[in-house]
């Protein structure tokens, strides 16, 4: 097998988020805020708070008075999430009350935060609400302080902060609103996925159930046959009745197999009386899959004995469904199909020159190696599909059968 590897419909997707979302920096911050946002909320309060003790310990308005409400407009930064209209309005109040003392705090940033958070969590109509209730409180202290040296230079500048505050927060909604769709995107395929798979393997297994009940039913009808001729041209009158008894009970059993698996006949096509194919018509299957312009060469290695016609339509439907996949998908222009006794063993080789990585990721290839693998299945066997070591696409079957098996005519 060299270096191939099993695949299967369900193997690696796009359906994760790419590594420079998750990963680095940004996604272990991502993952941190997501994960303790009480306790990144109180670290940003307390940095908050440090920077602004440390500002007004060097400013004329440095008293009690100021401290303690510099550190209650502060600590509404570490619940702003909680409700973060409510904690908005709470520290205006408190900023209300700062602007009737008449000092001005660098803890007024605060509100640039109570904003962003009622923009990126609340509705727009909230968002622009909370935004002009703070340009009102802009424009109070710009008149009153003018902390840019002029009213006008005030007023554009924290005009300013407050515009910068609200689109950041609305950016943040947008994108976490893209981010929960993508994840439910996301979601979705996985569930359709699955449900494709699991809808294509029940729909090979009711193919390979409809075409055991034709071999079958053949099979049946050819032991009546035989059953009633030898009753005929028997002559002692107690094997004509063990005889008849044996067709009795095959014309019995051919009728519950029908009454049982007729059902899964779920088209309203007639029956297909034709003997379902094996081996032996696997070189009218190459010639038609030359036709197409696939040059394939066939080989068969060792001494060939009675598998069966089951065994027989798994390999000639392994083959088919293997070249099917190679002309659709892997753009090869060779193919090679070995099959190779070994009894008790049948090995199963197909293999192509096509591109690899094409078809390794393609979901109705996928599909067919889940069939492929089922029909492998009923006979103890086992199937690997994946890029050959050499190059192409490798499809390698093993069925494991009674060689005593007699083969069954088709």
């Amino acid at each position: 097998m060299g270096t191939m590897t099993e695949y299967t419909s369900r193997g690696p997707t796009s359906l994760q988020p790419p590594e420079d979302i998750t990963g680095g920096l940004f996604g272990w911050g991502r993952t941190m805020v997501r994960s303790y946002p009480l306790a990144t909320d109180a670290l940003l309060a307390a940095a908050l708070l440090g920077l602004s003790t440390f500002w007004l310990a060097g400013s004329p308005f440095a008293d009690v008075r100021a401290a303690v409400v510099q550190t209650a407009l502060i600590a509404t930064v570490a619940v702003r999430r909680r409700q973060p209209s409510i904690v908005f309005l709470l520290a205006s109040a408190i900023a209300f009350a700062q602007w009737l003392m008449g000092f001005p705090l660098l803890g007024d940033g605060a509100l640039l935060i109570g904003l962003y958070t009622v923009a990126a969590h609340e509705p727009r109509i909230r968002a622009v609400a909370a935004a002009g209730l703070l340009e009102a409180g802009v424009i109070m202290a710009a008149v009153k302080w003018e902390p840019a040296g002029s009213v006008t230079h005030s007023l554009l500048f924290l005009t300013a902060t407050v515009i910068a505050a609200l689109f950041a927060g609305l950016t943040v909604a947008s994108g976490s609103r893209y981010l929960a769709w993508m994840d439910e995107r996301a979601r979705r395929l996985a569930v359709e996925r699955d449900q494709q798979a699991t809808i294509a393997t029940a729909a090979e297994r009711t193919r390979i159930a409809r075409e055991l009940h034709d071999i079958v039913s053949h099979s049946l009808s050819v032991v009546i046959t035989l059953a009633d001729a030898a009753a005929v041209v028997s002559r002692s009158d107690p094997d004509r009745e063990v005889m008849a008894e044996v067709s009795q009970a095959g014309r019995q059993a051919l009728t519950d197999m029908r009454a049982m698996l007729g059902v899964l006949r779920t088209d309203d096509r007639p029956a297909d009386l034709a003997p379902q194919p094996g081996v032996p018509e696997l070189s009218v299957l190459l010639e038609r899959v030359r036709a197409t312009g696939l040059a394939v060469d066939f080989d068969a290695v060792g001494a060939p004995f009675p598998i069966g016609a089951a065994a027989g339509l798994t390999v000639y439907r392994i083959v088919q469904e293997a070249l099917t996949n190679t002309i659709r998908h892997a753009g090869a222009g060779h193919a090679r199909v070995t099959i190779r006794y070994d009894a008790p063993l049948v090995k199963v080789r197909v293999a192509d020159d096509g591109t690899a990585a094409a078809t390794a990721t393609d979901g109705q290839r996928g599909h067919g190696i889940d069939g492929m693998r089922e029909r492998a299945a009923l006979h103890q066997g086992t199937l690997r599909a994946g890029p050959a070591a050499e190059g192409g696409w490798l499809v390698e079957a093993v069925l494991r059968l009674d060689s005593r098996a007699p083969a069954v005519a088709t």
